[in-house]
């Protein structure tokens, strides 16, 4: 019986802790518009930010006509950079960058925003004789700055605060 109470105490004291310290779970997004029409060539950041896009409530229109507010994926990309080398001129350390640009316009305006471009880095160490772990962890890294990206863009959305039609 006293174990009993024992973790029920313990459970409301951690639920008393994470209350105190301003803790909350990420919610949606409030985003000022409902539909938005995405352009752009077939980037590996389209269907992960149009889930994104769905859970917050936006619905991905295929007809401009109906859009609220349009996105244009311009180029996203990927480098990596050596940063060390070994005493016998092997690679130790690589430095990972991911890059996305795009931009914003709204349905009532023939002139497109300022191209916003968002970067992710990371560096990872290097080891020739673990090339298949490595290269997960590099691809690892790279879909975690994407999804980074994503979020970014999210976040610039809930800034934008397009006519309504």
């Amino acid at each position: 019986m006293n174990l009993f109470r024992l973790s029920h105490i313990l459970m409301l004291a951690s639920i008393l802790a994470l209350s105190a310290c301003g803790f909350q779970m990420r919610g949606t997004a409030d985003l000022a518009f409902q539909t938005m029409y995405i352009q752009g060539g077939n980037l590996t950041i389209k269907k992960d930010l149009i889930r994104s896009l769905k859970v917050n409530g936006v619905t991905v229109v295929d007809d401009p006509q109906k859009a609220e507010l349009f996105l244009e994926l311009i180029r996203e990309r990927r480098q990596q950079n050596i940063l060390s080398l070994s005493g016998g001129g092997l690679v130790r350390e690589y430095e990972l960058v991911y890059f996305v640009d795009f931009r914003l316009r709204s349905p009532d305006s023939e002139v497109w925003g300022p191209v916003q471009k968002i970067e992710g880095r990371r560096d990872y160490s290097y080891d020739d004789t673990q090339l298949l772990a490595k290269q997960f962890e590099q691809d690892r890294l790279y879909e975690d700055m994407r999804n980074d990206a994503i979020r970014e863009i999210m976040r610039l959305l809930v800034a934008q605060k397009p006519k309504k039609l």
